[in-house]
């Protein structure tokens, strides 16, 4: 260890101001080297030194501990007085140790910061050589890369500093499409770890398909309406009325084919992971459909939910009569049943988070805090905050900065399989 008295007075100009020191520890990991770092820190001298930054990370055994020291009215040159610490600790720990010099000549003037997450199944390498291409292309730096998952989808979270959001997200979103890769963009910031509550659509997110076009089928109409389903959900026609129009071939069926079509609804994969995942995180989790309450009702009770809103259609004499009961549920009314939702808990609205695939969705996603478009029409990719088009809905967590370790210790039940 270094002898504080071996550090005479100095003559060096710079004496008596404050100096800044980057040392580097890599090697392949194993117990005791952080510790050992900081303890030689603590020990050095002559004037005590302030930690100001830490980042450490492990890449398949392999360690990179990074630790910014600053020396307060230090005398002389900190680099050249860490140089012999800097060789005890490298002896010490079978490391290699460098030191390098911070500049500090003036304030480091303030950046934007975001987290960039790409995902695929798998990452090809030209994706993320493509979206650090495109990082640097708009003005940015990537700070840390990090994995989140390998299974059901492999993910990875950039640290980018330096660029603003619509630039990024407009560069990425090239990248994306180009190479089959989902890449979303979120800034950096406690509102993206405050986040508790979220909403899910129904149809064609948290299930398969859609129960309208189900319905219809049992009507004889099944063309008929997935042709207006379609139109509705692209934003080519009002939702209200297209609803109103498909509702209305219905009239006439049994009010039993609602229990026959609930019971062959199918969970869209990584749905009841995401859930309960979340759940034990303590989200609040709600379902806000376009949909019926005759189906979703049942369905919220099933999964455990806190919230659900949908249309409700009329039965008379057991029958279907082809209209709809109280409000409707429409692009609008999607955005409220969240506004309500929330207030409901005392949830600030930018602390949410909305999934949806169609254009009615689009007021409630862009309500909340946190967008995202899941394998949705190209009307709804574009104006969500972020866009997934992986098969697994429990691929949301990874957007929200959630590693696969945090699933495991969150629902260890739910996740042998995406279902």
């Amino acid at each position: 260890m270094t002898d504080r008295a071996a550090f005479p007075a100095s003559s060096d100009p710079r004496a008596g101001v404050d100096a800044e020191a980057l040392l580097t520890v890599t090697g392949e990991d194993h117990p005791g080297v952080t510790a050992a770092l900081f303890a030689a820190l603590n020990a050095t001298g002559p004037a005590p030194l302030e930690v100001l930054d830490v980042e450490q990370v492990v890449v398949h055994g392999q360690l990179v501990l990074g630790v910014v020291v600053r020396e307060v009215g230090g005398a002389g040159d900190l680099v050249a007085r860490l140089g012999p610490l800097a060789a005890e600790v490298a002896r010490v720990t079978d490391m290699t140790v460098t030191v390098a010099e911070v500049d500090t000549g003036g304030a480091s003037p303030s950046v934007a910061r975001h987290h960039v997450i790409v995902l695929g199944r798998p990452v090809p390498p030209t994706a993320v050589a493509g979206a650090a291409r495109a990082i640097a292309g708009v003005g940015g730096n990537i700070e840390a890369i990090r994995r989140l998952s390998d299974y059901p989808v492999t993910s990875f979270e950039l640290t980018v500093s330096g660029a603003g959001s619509t630039a990024l997200r407009s560069a990425l979103g090239t990248v994306a499409a180009e190479t089959g890769t989902d890449i979303a963009v979120e800034a950096v910031g406690l509102a993206r770890r405050s986040k508790r509550l979220i909403v899910l659509d129904v149809d064609s997110t948290l299930v398969r398909g859609e129960v309208i076009d189900e319905l219809a089928a049992r009507a004889g109409r099944a063309a008929e309406v997935a042709r207006i389903t379609a139109a509705a959900m692209n934003g080519e026609l009002d939702f209200e009325q297209s609803l109103r129009a498909r509702v209305a071939v219905l009239a006439g069926l049994p009010v039993g084919v609602l229990d026959e079509v609930r019971e062959h609804l199918v969970l869209t994969p990584g749905a009841r992971t995401l859930i309960r995942t979340l759940q034990r995180l303590g989200f609040r989790c709600g379902i806000v459909s376009g949909g019926f309450t005759q189906i979703t009702d049942q369905l919220a009770d099933a999964l455990g939910l806190d919230f659900a809103a949908a249309n409700t259609l009329e039965v008379a004499d057991g029958k279907l009569t082809g209209g709809l009961v109280g409000e409707v549920v429409d692009r609008a009314g999607k955005a409220r049943a969240l506004a309500r939702f929330a207030a409901e808990h005392g949830i600030p609205l930018e602390q949410t988070v909305a999934v949806g695939d169609g254009a009615n969705d689009l007021d409630m996603l862009n309500a909340a805090g946190l967008g995202i478009a899941f394998n949705a029409k190209p009307v709804v990719r574009e104006q969500a905050h972020a866009a997934l088009n992986q098969p697994y809905l429990d691929a949301v967590l990874q957007v929200l900065g959630f590693t696969r370790e945090v699933v495991l210790d969150a629902a260890p039940a739910e996740v042998a399989s995406p279902v």
